[in-house]
């Protein structure tokens, strides 16, 4: 440890009023040490990272931490405020904050030092030596786990404050319970310890993963419960013995990525929370699994979850838990879109426009015929198109309730495509599916059912509860509320064409990539199941407009460098090839550190090019594929004027707007310097699809 933290890196008068310029001060120390090397984009990681999810914590904690390609050896700088800053903590502003730096490819070894210190956290003994401490030496010495110099007697708190125990090894060992547990355990039951496995992780793997672990076992020997906890951090990790799992009463599953081999857990009482939760209130966390188990209820946890999908964390709003199940439901159904509307454009390049029209390859197929090959390839697309809304459905519920969503899930997107429900009747059958679940899981169940519950008693009554609801109660409504809403964009396709190119184009750009974005591109989509030259026109301008973001970002970065950070920059030569490609998400990185500049901006230069497109009559029968499906676009060359006519829109607006900040005095800093630490305040946070 010694080499983490000295005295140069503890700053005892930290005089910063907000997160960003204390995080600034202290890496700043990180520079002078020679620890970081490029100061901007190592805030710009930092702040990243702090999108994800504030680093405050009760008790007067805040611990920004992230891995840096610019940091060259992991480092630890400490800083004291009298005052406070706000790094989002529930209980109020942070005074003693702990900024982390770990290299992209930082070694175990160091990581556990560092995950070590995070477990000490929690302890209020080692916290109230660091606010009693008066040199900066005593408080690397203390951080470093060594026995501090003598304090002089006028010190506060020093004689209350000794020095702490070693650090702990960041792996978990069980925490039996101590003859507690008897009359911690319900009457008439067995006096063993109840058993708790848990498994704890977070985003970067270095702080949260190790003191969520600490405090439940903490809390865990308090309450007489044997906790073992599995830490899956930057270090990787140890698998929890599969008998101590397997003799495990409950499950507690704390985490903000995916948990690793999840499917270990099934069958077993769980709860299922943000990391946070088991940082801040540990206890309530122990008391609710238990509580689960005595009324008999299990989970079927899934298997890691999606990229683009993350656990629900407790403290969540219900829109943003609402958009997380959405979007995992459109993540799913991509792959679908892409393999399948591809294969029936091709079909159409190579069989022409009739190919539609062939009789089914699998009674009639010539091997030395091209049109029996275009006909196979149209029907084999077909095909996967036909999964589109069950898969949509399907991977809601997922989202919602794991595994156990996935049959009434599928069942109700058939049938929302059996009743014309479209779309919109996808997601209302996703989500009625994972509320019944819920429901479901919440009943009090006899011990003899529950083997059966996740592969019988689940998928029998939730789909019989999702069918009748879909068939008999709410599927017609939204059949007309579908069929009412194509009617009016297809009666915008005709006389009003420019009008909607217009709506679709500031529709792709405004979230790009999120459930606006995912909205036009379905609508469009959907048209190439039965195509013509309005709902090819429609393709045409979805994509056009999707791909304008990134080009724009792109030219605004190669024209005007100087108003963008190095890491911006970078992003900029990605955002080339992502923009041709048709993937709008390679414009977020600009829209989180400066959204109120960029989106505008963006949605400026796709409303543009969706006018164009659907002016010059511009068609497309591919859903996918950017310039490279070009040969697949009707009026090419025009299609490509409206592109780059959107992209320089796109392009010049966001120099203009980022100028005009600068010049108007909005920003003390060179725009470099400011786009990292502003970053954390202008966006909370954008997910790709």
């Amino acid at each position: 440890m010694s080499e983490l933290i000295t005295a140069e890196l503890v700053d005892l008068d930290l005089s910063a009023e907000t997160k960003e310029t204390a995080v600034r001060a202290l890496a700043e120390r990180l520079v002078t040490a020679g620890r970081v090397t490029d100061l901007d984009g190592f805030l710009a990681d930092v702040a990243a990272r702090e999108d994800r999810m504030p680093t405050g914590l009760e008790g007067g904690i805040g611990i920004p931490h992230c891995r840096s390609e610019h940091v060259t050896a992991p480092a630890l700088v400490f800083g004291r405020s009298a005052r406070g800053v706000d790094f989002g903590a529930d209980d109020g502003p942070a005074d003693l904050i702990f900024l982390i730096a770990a290299p992209a490819g930082a070694d175990n070894d160091h990581l556990s030092i560092l995950s070590s210190l995070a477990r000490r956290l929690t302890d209020t003994e080692f916290t109230t030596a660091l606010r009693g401490e008066q040199s900066p030496d005593a408080v690397a010495a203390l951080l470093r786990g060594e026995e501090p110099s003598p304090v002089p007697e006028s010190a506060p708190a020093s004689e209350s404050a000794p020095a702490p125990a070693p650090a702990p090894t960041p792996t978990p060992t069980p925490t039996p319970g101590s003859g507690a547990e008897a009359k911690s355990e319900p009457a008439g039951q067995s006096p063993e310890p109840f058993r708790i496995v848990a498994v704890t992780s977070c985003p970067t793997g270095i702080a949260h993963t190790y003191m969520a672990a600490e405090a439940l076992q903490k809390a865990g020997e308090a309450e007489g419960v044997e906790v073992v906890v599995e830490t899956q951090g930057s270090g990787g990790f140890t698998r929890l013995d599969p008998a101590v799992v397997a003799a495990a009463d409950g499950v507690i599953l704390a985490h903000d990525v995916g948990v690793r081999e999840q499917e270990r857990f099934a069958g077993k009482p769980v709860v299922d929370v943000g990391v946070k939760a088991a940082v801040n209130r540990p206890a309530e966390l122990v008391a609710e699994v238990r509580e689960k188990a005595r009324r008999g209820e299990v989970s079927a946890p899934a298997g890691e979850a999606p990229a683009a999908d993350e656990p629900d964390t407790a403290g969540e709003h219900f829109g943003t838990r609402l958009r997380k199940w959405l979007m995992t439901g459109v993540s799913y159904m991509v792959p679908f879109v892409a393999a399948g509307g591809l294969l029936m454009a091709i079909a159409f390049a190579v069989g022409g426009y009739e190919i539609n029209k062939a009789p089914s390859v699998g009674e009639h197929f010539v091997w030395t015929e091209l049109a029996s090959w275009a006909a196979l390839l149209f029907q084999t697309g077909g095909a996967a198109f036909e999964f589109l809304i069950p898969v949509l459905a399907g991977y809601i519920a997922y989202g919602m309730v794991d595994r156990p969503g996935l049959v009434p899930g599928i069942v109700g997107g058939s049938i929302a495509m059996t009743i014309n429900a479209g779309f919109l009747g996808g997601l209302v059958a996703g989500l009625i599916a994972g509320a019944v679940v819920m429901a479901i899981q919440r009943l009090s169940i006899p011990p003899v059912l529950r083997g059966i519950m996740p592969v019988v008693v689940i998928p029998l009554l939730s789909s019989l509860a999702v069918g009748f609801l879909m068939f008999v109660v709410v599927g017609k409504p939204i059949a007309a509320a579908q069929k009412g809403m194509t009617d009016w964009l297809g009666g915008l396709s005709g006389g009003n064409a420019v009008l909607l190119g217009v709506l679709l184009g500031l529709m792709m750009c405004f979230d790009l990539g999120g459930p606006v974005n995912k909205v036009a591109y379905t609508f469009a989509v959907g048209g190439l199941t039965n195509p013509s030259d309005g709902s090819l026109t429609v393709m045409a301008a979805v994509m056009a407009a999707g791909m304008v973001p990134p080009l724009g970002m792109a030219l605004a970065t190669t024209v005007r460098g100087k108003l963008f950070t190095k890491a911006e920059r970078e992003n900029g030569k990605a955002a080339w090839v992502l923009g041709a490609s048709f993937i709008s998400e390679g414009a977020i990185p600009f829209a989180a550190a400066d959204p109120l500049r960029v989106i505008p901006a963006s949605m400026a230069g796709g409303a543009v090019t969706g006018a164009l497109t659907t002016a010059f009559g511009s068609t497309l029968r591919a859903p996918h594929g950017g310039v490279f499906v070009v040969p697949l676009i009707g009026q090419p060359l025009l299609y490509l004027v409206a592109v780059a006519a959107g992209t320089c829109v796109t392009g010049g607006l966001v120099i203009l707007l980022k100028r005009r900040r600068n010049t108007t005095g909005t920003a003390t800093e060179s725009p470099s310097a400011a786009a990292p630490a502003g970053s954390g305040r202008e966006s909370r946070e954008s997910v790709p699809a």
